[in-house]
């Protein structure tokens, strides 16, 4: 294994053009403060791809760099190493020769893995290196286990032990039945449900229950993706494990609840959010994935153009004010929050939040979860921050008039406000904080800017090869002949890392908002949405749909994709 040494993997990126020292820098103090490793932080401020990363590794370890969607392991190969431990250390077994194994790993320097790899496969190991994300996509190619497989393999252990799964009249109705749910299998399943969820990138699992089946699906890119399912008779030792991981009470079947998992999944840490709900034929769940790891996201990469992002820096440096985003659900607005929250979190600032609920932890901000249970809600929350002297606060969602009154109050004495508000696009949140109750000199006097949101999915880097749309195609999306002169239209063939779907990934689009003095003229004045986008407009606000479509123009993503998340609303 021993080679000649060209360089650090970094000084490598750089003598090939493919990062600059002061992006390294950039990097290193991302990788400083979050805790998160260089090679990480490189890929998520997107200066080098995972690929890039690995093949400079790999030349200054000497290795071989293997290219997964392009070789073939035979099953032979794949039989070495056990599935639990390919799937546990993310590795994978590429040859056999002579009673030495060479196995693709992420990284060269975990010499620790090595040893328990000798340890457990009793062979010499030869390492070759290719990215962890491809190494685990081609874990599930080759080991090809599904959740409907292994439900399949655990029916017959539940079989084996002698455990009545017959389904009775109660258990239709109320999804449960007294099981055993320390009982290996089911532990294995609910597990392996939400093992394979993150590592297809899922942001949240569903299990639904219907009359002759149990339906399985993960929101995967923003779509819902159907996986094989369990026997409908294991519902019940599902729903009762769950339960108990999130510490739920088993016993209740007729009213809705809410709890939380904490999962250690290798080296990621996930927070699950939990939600049950009764049905007809037993009880729904639903589990939101919580990645740390995405909410160390800098304002950087949210996806702003420069002209946005130096507005966007300058706004959330203000001393007071409210900023408002908005967006349906699942639109990426608390990641655009923490991400100005993280950037702000400075020692010599006070952060204070009210949220409900607590979705992710951040360190040195002061979190407050509100409890309507025990009275403790939104304006209750504020009205006792205000005490504890803030310099920032965040509002989860101005869901009512108490909360917005008290929202603004807190940014007329002097306090920089951020919070959320579900409406369609930025000029509409003035009407409908208006509609709510408040009055209109408070909503033209208090909020300094205003920004909608959508996640559009990216194309696959892997598969990504330009294209030239249909003349048709570009006068329905209303790219201009000089536009497409100058664009690179982009799509995904489809291949082994995004499923075959030509996207990975999210990115979000946005218009941002900001309150001039005629904005707020026509805000005091009760003035309709569309007059206050055209002015918008007239000042220099890109909409959602241009800022996708400058987007799609850069190859970043497809017209069809901003078309479906973003369409042109007629005034």
């Amino acid at each position: 294994m021993a080679a000649k040494r060209p360089g650090d993997w970094t000084d490598i990126l750089i003598s090939q053009g493919v990062i600059s020292p002061d992006q390294l820098a950039e990097a290193k103090q991302m990788a400083d403060g979050s805790g998160m490793k260089m090679p990480d932080a490189l890929a998520r401020l997107g200066y080098a791809t995972g690929e890039e990363i690995m093949r400079a590794m790999a030349k200054q370890h000497g290795l071989d760099y293997v290219n997964l969607s392009e070789v073939v392991i035979p099953p032979s190969v794949v039989e070495l190493v056990p599935e639990s431990v390919a799937r546990e250390n993310a590795i994978l077994p590429l040859a056999e020769s002579s009673g030495e194994l060479q196995v693709i790993v992420s990284d060269p320097n975990d010499f620790e893995l090595l040893e328990k790899l000798r340890f457990l496969l009793n062979k010499r190991i030869e390492i070759a290196l290719a990215p962890r994300e491809d190494i685990l996509a081609a874990v599930n190619r080759y080991y090809g286990q599904t959740v409907g497989e292994s439900a399949d393999s655990m029916l017959q252990e539940f079989t084996d032990t002698a455990i009545d799964f017959t389904e009775t009249e109660d258990e239709v109705a109320g999804g449960e039945e007294e099981i055993d749910e320390s009982s290996a299998p089911i532990v294995r399943l609910v597990h392996l449900i939400i093992t394979e969820a993150v590592q297809l990138r899922a942001s949240d699992i569903h299990i639904e229950p219907f009359e002759d089946r149990v339906r399985v699906r993960y929101r995967i890119d923003g779509r819902l993706v159907e996986r094989d399912s369990p026997p409908r008779r294991l519902l019940g030792a599902i729903l009762s494990r769950i339960k108990i991981l999130s510490r739920l009470d088993i016993a209740e079947r007729r009213r809705t609840q809410d709890g939380r998992i904490k999962v250690t999944l290798g080296e990621k840490e996930l927070d699950l959010r939990v939600s049950v709900i009764p049905t007809n034929h037993g009880q729904s769940v639903v589990m939101w994935i919580l990645d740390k790891d995405s909410i160390k996201v800098g304002i950087r990469q949210l996806g702003f153009s420069e002209e946005d992002y130096r507005r966007f820096e300058g706004l959330i440096r203000r001393p007071n004010g409210i900023i408002l985003v908005t967006g349906p659900t699942g639109s990426g607005k608390t990641t655009s929050l923490y991400a100005a929250l993280n950037a702000l979190n400075t020692p010599d600032r006070k952060i204070i939040t009210a949220e409900d609920p607590v979705e992710y932890y951040l360190q040195g901000i002061n979190q407050v979860e509100v409890r309507h249970s025990i009275g403790l809600d939104f304006a209750r929350v504020i009205r006792a921050m205000l005490r504890q002297a803030p310099n920032i606060v965040l509002v989860g969602e101005m869901r009512d008039l108490e909360t917005a009154q008290m929202g603004i109050q807190a940014s007329l004495t002097g306090h920089l406000v951020f919070s959320t508000l579900h409406t369609n696009d930025a000029p509409s949140a003035i009407t409908r904080l208006i509609d709510m109750g408040v009055a209109a000199y408070l909503v033209s006097s208090s909020i300094v800017a205003i920004m909608a949101q959508r996640l559009v999915r990216v194309v696959c880097q892997k598969c990504k090869q330009t294209y030239t749309p249909s003349e048709s195609a570009l006068r329905a999306a209303g790219i201009s002949p000089e536009m497409a002169a100058n664009a690179t239209f982009c799509k995904g063939r489809g291949c082994g890392s995004c499923s075959g779907g030509g996207y990975r990934g999210r990115l979000a689009i946005f218009e941002l908002m900001i309150m001039s003095n005629k904005i707020r003229e026509l805000a005091f004045n009760c003035a309709p949405t569309a007059e206050i986008r055209r002015q918008a407009v007239a000042e220099g606000m890109k909409t959602l749909y241009d800022d996708g479509i400058r987007k799609a123009c850069m190859g970043v993503t497809t017209i069809e994709e901003v078309m479906r998340v973003a369409k042109i609303t007629d005034e």
